[in-house]
């Protein structure tokens, strides 16, 4: 299942811009394939942060991860076409790989949809017990 598609990119970026990253030919129109091997590329590196939590393929796909997706497809088109990569598509690059990390690290979750989310309250296991398990006189010398 794809991350994000050339629909999600001309969210984040206009038609005309998206031309002249993929237009090698002159031919005035989005090199499809451009596009689809940029959403590609990003689909591999966040499958290799994913991966370390979360069985793969995704079964849906988070808002984050296709936030993730764009960003990293739009920096792939960018670094392809320009020299100098525009520093917002870098910051949003370097700020998805950073998310990606702490994705990896254990530091942050994908929303409702995560695998390896805590449980709710109600899906938690509770621990049940007619007589307190510790107290004053059951842990004298400690």
């Amino acid at each position: 299942m794809a991350y994000c598609t050339k629909d999600d990119i001309l969210e984040l970026t206009d038609e005309a811009t998206l031309i002249a990253l993929t237009d090698d030919a002159a031919a005035g129109t989005v090199d499809d394939a451009k596009v689809e091997r940029a959403i590609a590329d990003a689909e591999q590196e966040i499958d290799a942060s994913l991966g370390m939590r979360t069985s793969l393929p995704l079964s849906t796909v988070p808002a984050l991860v296709r936030k993730w997706a764009v960003d990293i497809a739009v920096y792939n088109l960018c670094s392809r076409r320009d020299a100098e990569v525009p520093e917002v598509r870098r910051k949003r690059y370097d700020d998805a790989r950073a998310d990606l990390k702490a994705y990896r690290d254990g530091r942050i979750s994908l929303g409702v949809e995560d695998p390896e989310s805590t449980p709710s309250g109600s899906e938690a296991p509770r621990i049940v017990s007619s007589t307190p398990v510790f107290g004053r006189d059951k842990l004298e010398g400690f």
